[in-house]
């Protein structure tokens, strides 16, 4: 989205004289930090620890650049508290609720993200668990690693082939499309809501029909699977009612927000066996893991790892460095972020 100019002029870019002091709260790929080393005054956390609360705010009160990342819960008392020199928060990914946009923009603090290059890597792991989930992959894998499996039988751990399926995608954003995309190749029927309507061109290119309904998208599909971001607005959007509003054997995904599930109904949910099961890369404590969610059998998890890719995280570095060098050298970022805009 372009940023209006009477907006984007609230928050200047600033020259920096010198190399700018950059903290990097999280270790990044060696190539990444040498070349952070190379260009800026740049101090990194080898021990890669997310850091304390007290921690983060020492340093954002010694730095021009701080380098947060999903990790760091960066909220308005610790941007009041930040030093006179922090002028950039360069955040490593796309997501930015955990930075509190209008307060760093009322401290003139410019805000930007690395949008687009964890698309594919997270569409693709999407795709995994909507296939995982149904044909109850990891509930075999726990099987035959506890020594359990007593060899093939033309009844037992049968699941449900997801072509023919209706494929229910909650947020159409970069993801949500990349998706769809790859759904069509399986042969799934593709419904999405969305806040805003794709063009008919788009929505043909994707085979995608639009339900501006959530409750009825949830009602209808097979598989449902969350691209939205988190936020009040998406807080718990897939609570106790939705769930009951699911068919006894469809499929739930997140790879988007832990906090756009209410776990508690959600674990109640599996636990009777009221839908067939879910698939969950992230979840409302990180990185604490409800154990009920573990005990389960109906429940596919993974470790965060929709982003986790060389590839994705090379360029997500890459994005970092040229949007801390252009604000640097006093001119606009590519990839700024503003309170209401991106």
């Amino acid at each position: 989205m372009s940023i209006p100019a009477e907006v984007a002029d609230r928050i200047e870019p600033r020259r920096v004289a010198g190399k700018p002091g950059v903290i990097v709260t999280r270790r990044l790929l060696p190539e990444t930090e040498a070349r952070m080393g190379e260009l800026f005054e740049a101090r990194f956390n080898p021990d890669d620890r997310a850091l304390t609360r007290d921690e983060l705010a020492a340093a954002m009160r010694d730095c021009d650049v701080l380098v947060p990342t999903v990790t760091d819960r960066i909220d308005a008392a610790l941007i009041a508290e930040a030093g006179e020199r922090l002028g950039l928060i360069a955040n490593f990914g796309a997501g930015t609720e955990h930075i509190d946009l209008h307060a760093a923009r009322l401290r003139r603090i410019m805000v930007t993200n690395t949008p687009g290059v964890f698309t594919d890597d997270t569409a693709d792991m999407t795709m995994a668990l909507i296939l995982s989930v149904p044909r109850r992959f990891v509930e075999g894998g726990r099987i035959l690693r506890a020594g359990e499996w007593q060899g093939w039988a033309p009844s037992t751990l049968l699941g449900h082939r997801i072509g023919g399926k209706t494929l229910g995608i909650v947020g159409m954003g970069r993801i949500g499309q990349a998706v769809a995309h790859r759904a069509r190749a399986f042969g799934l029927s593709v419904i999405y809501h969305n806040r805003h309507r794709l063009p008919e061109a788009v929505e043909r290119m994707l085979g995608a029909r639009f339900e501006p309904e959530l409750d009825r998208l949830v009602a209808e599909a097979d598989i449902v699977t969350l691209h939205c971001p988190a936020g009040p607005e998406t807080h718990h959007l897939i609570d106790a009612r939705r769930i009951a509003l699911m068919k006894p054997d469809a499929y739930l995904v997140n790879t988007a927000r832990g906090d756009l599930i209410d776990e508690e109904a959600l674990i109640a949910a599996l636990e009777a066996g009221r839908i067939g099961g879910v698939g969950l890369d992230v979840y409302a404590h990180e990185p604490q893991v409800d154990p009920r969610l573990l005990a389960l059998n109906n429940a596919s998890l993974l470790p965060h790892l929709g982003s986790a890719t060389f590839e994705g995280r090379d360029a997500s570095g890459e994005k970092v460095i040229a949007n801390i060098r252009f604000w640097a050298d006093g001119h606009r970022p590519p990839d700024q972020v503003l309170d209401g805009w991106a």
